[in-house]
């Protein structure tokens, strides 16, 4: 396995090439799941007609356009919204109680890809009257992406399969109260906007988001290795309030992590994580 063999000619391929983006353009992908990391590029090798990942940093430091390509392949773009709808039902059964409590509410959805996970707590927000006192921070290391996010417009192909999750996640009015409809796309309402700030953010090499009180960072540190995972929890950690709330993928876990002596499991299906307040 290329996870396991660091000398054969494609691994150091890989880690050269992966040197090489961070030392031109600032990202940092060396700390992610190789196997991960070596589909992506595979991908794009093989559209390309490369032979090998040496002719791809090549082509990386030279042409700027094709990096912008290669930083879309490795982004991860996969989400909807109200994804796992059971979640979002347990965050509103278990976690706004606690956030309901709070004069002012700050969310960090860290990793928020196109925007999705990020206008759905905003509605959520909204239904239950808190909106007005919650800022949202929705933050991603790829800018291209976060423009989409702050545009909020999806293909009207998606919006029945949105509609279903909002359902299944107990929302309390009709999903198209929420967006207008714009030929074969759709546009999230502007007041959803009006509570979320969009800033680029690299969990990989940025450093803490202060003095949150709930943090949603779903399915994105799968694809990182374990010294990064840890990094990144210890990151969380230091980023929320005591008494603060982590929310996870269902594929991840704080239990094998250096900081999880400093958390209490609020769920364990939904991956609901409290700060100690010592």
């Amino acid at each position: 396995m290329l996870e396991e063999n660091k000398t054969t000619n494609e691994y150091i391929e890989i880690q050269l090439l992966l040197e090489a983006i961070y030392r031109k353009y600032g990202y940092d992908f060396r700390e992610y799941s190789v196997a991960h990391t070596r589909r992506r590029l595979e991908y794009r090798r093989a559209r390309e007609g490369m032979t090998n990942y040496s002719a791809m940093q090549h082509k990386v430091l030279h042409e700027p356009a094709f990096f912008e390509q290669l930083l879309l392949d490795l982004s991860i773009n996969v989400t909807e919204m109200f994804r796992d709808p059971w979640f979002y039902q347990k965050v509103r059964e278990m976690v706004f109680p606690h956030l309901q409590t709070y004069p002012f509410v700050k969310v960090w959805h860290a990793g928020c890809s196109a925007g999705q996970e990020v206008y759905s707590m905003a509605i959520m927000l909204e239904e239950e009257l808190m909106q007005e006192r919650t800022q949202l921070y929705a933050t991603d290391f790829n800018e291209a992406i976060l423009e989409k996010a702050k545009d909020g417009i999806y293909p009207m192909d998606v919006v029945r399969q949105y509609t279903n999750n909002y359902q299944a996640a107990n929302g309390t009015t009709s999903f198209s109260e929420y967006y207008t409809a714009d030929y074969d796309s759709v546009i999230m309402k502007s007041r959803l906007k009006e509570k979320i700030l969009f800033s680029p953010h690299n969990l990989a090499t940025d450093g803490v988001f202060g003095e949150m009180h709930l943090i949603f960072c779903r399915n994105v540190l799968i694809y990182f290795n374990r010294e990064l995972q840890n990094r990144v929890f210890e990151l969380f950690y230091e980023s929320l309030v005591p008494g603060g709330f982590l929310c996870l993928g269902s594929k991840e876990s704080l239990r094998f992590s250096n900081v999880a002596s400093k958390f209490e499991l609020i769920s364990e299906k939904e991956k609901i994580y409290r700060k100690k307040r010592r």
